[in-house]
């Protein structure tokens, strides 16, 4: 008779595997999803037979470390610093993830008192280089913060540059934002950051797969950034050079079927070229929080509307409009010229030319017409077509 583990058993089976597992680990996640963490954790303290698909040195490796796991020790570490363990099948546990299919996190440590799942369904992911210029810092900032006066969750990494930035930006505004971690919740990295990481953990959340204590290593950044492209509906990248790991949260994100947008830099800089790239692509150009949220957000929520700043002369009838663009820019015209310019007829271009000397555009002269300075600045120095 088949033992069916309850709840609490496959949770703490999953906290376990936290340290078993490698973030990613799509085989792992297979086991997962066929036999039950309670199974995958058994087996891997016996003698049995290795589940199929994995080597005998890599199922040894695995075995080495599931003999050190202490799943009570480590929620005990956990809530020592005010946090808790959220996996699949918790109320808490953003359905976003997964999409992630057999590489979803086994579950995750979180720190911070609101829902992850809430906040996820209304966030955004702000990433780029950590190694940004005044530019990038101040754009991830603005717009970090814009979209949180908009009531969007901002999602970054909490590290140097664009993203601490970009948490700065979010806390500043009084908004909600949320540092995904590529080590334990309860060790700040990067150290620097401490301050900033313990603000986001008590006014945000903190999130990360590795257990408490666990390290950083270059290829868990890589992993952690799909979680923070899966969790948003979109990925916003400001500077980023080729090889940038904000390049991967943006990549992750299209294939997740999320928007990738990119913010433009100067066309010379290195540090662009990889949000350029993006841009060449299927990325989507965006300058500030308006145009982010018109992407992610709900039906109506438009940005403004993009144009130069209004004119006399955009005022004008369309009748007067084209009979001020028959006169010259320098020197006079009868109406009869200004007639045949405009396409009309004399008597309405007398009628027009009246009308624009009233509202300042014309002046006369005898039997001709001319164009005032201040039409002159309106029509050929004030942003006319080029």
């Amino acid at each position: 008779m088949t033992v069916v583990p309850s709840p609490e058993e496959e949770r703490l089976a999953r906290v376990a595997l936290t340290r078993v597992l490698e973030p990613g680990d799509a085989a792992g996640g297979r086991w997962l999803r066929e036999i039950g963490a309670v199974e995958v954790l058994r087996r891997l303290g016996t003698d049995e037979e290795r589940p199929a698909g994995v080597t005998a040195r890599r199922w040894e490796g695995l075995r080495a470390r599931a003999a050190r796991v202490r799943p009570e020790r480590d929620l005990e570490a956990a809530r020592d610093v005010g946090g808790r363990f959220v996996c699949p099948g918790d109320a808490e546990w953003p359905a976003s993830l997964d999409d992630l299919g057999d590489a979803r996190p086994v579950g995750l440590w979180v720190r911070g008192r609101p829902s992850l799942r809430i906040w996820a369904l209304r966030s955004v992911a702000v990433v780029g280089s950590r190694a940004c210029t005044e530019y990038g810092a101040r754009m991830a900032a603005g717009l970090a913060a814009g979209l949180a006066e908009r009531g969007w969750v901002v999602i970054s990494g909490g590290a140097y540059g664009v993203d601490g930035a970009a948490h700065r930006g979010a806390l500043g505004a009084g908004g909600a934002t949320v540092a995904v971690l590529a080590c334990g919740v309860d060790r700040p990295y990067p150290r620097g950051h401490a301050e900033l990481i313990g603000r986001i953990a008590e006014q945000g959340l903190v999130v990360g797969e590795l257990p408490p204590g666990d390290h950083p290593t270059p290829s868990r950044f890589i992993l952690r950034n799909r979680v923070i492209a899966a969790l948003t509906r979109g990925t916003v990248v400001v500077e980023a050079a080729y090889r940038s790991g904000a390049l991967a949260t943006a990549r992750s994100a299209q294939d997740l079927g999320r928007f990738a947008m990119g913010v433009p830099g100067p066309a010379t800089s290195g540090l662009s070229a990889g949000v350029h790239e993006l841009l060449r692509g299927d990325g989507v150009l965006v300058t500030d929080a308006a145009e982010v949220v018109e992407l992610v957000g709900d039906m109506g929520e438009l940005a403004p509307a993009r144009r130069g700043p209004v004119v006399p002369r955009d005022l004008l009838a369309p009748g007067a409009a084209r009979v001020l663009a028959a006169l010259p820019a320098r020197g006079r015209a009868t109406a009869r010229d200004v007639a045949v310019g405009a396409g009309t007829s004399a008597d309405d271009a007398v009628g027009r030319l009246y009308e624009l000397q009233s509202l300042g555009f014309v002046e006369r002269h005898g039997d001709g017409w001319q164009l005032t300075r201040q039409a002159i600045l309106s029509v050929f120095a004030g942003g006319g077509e080029s």
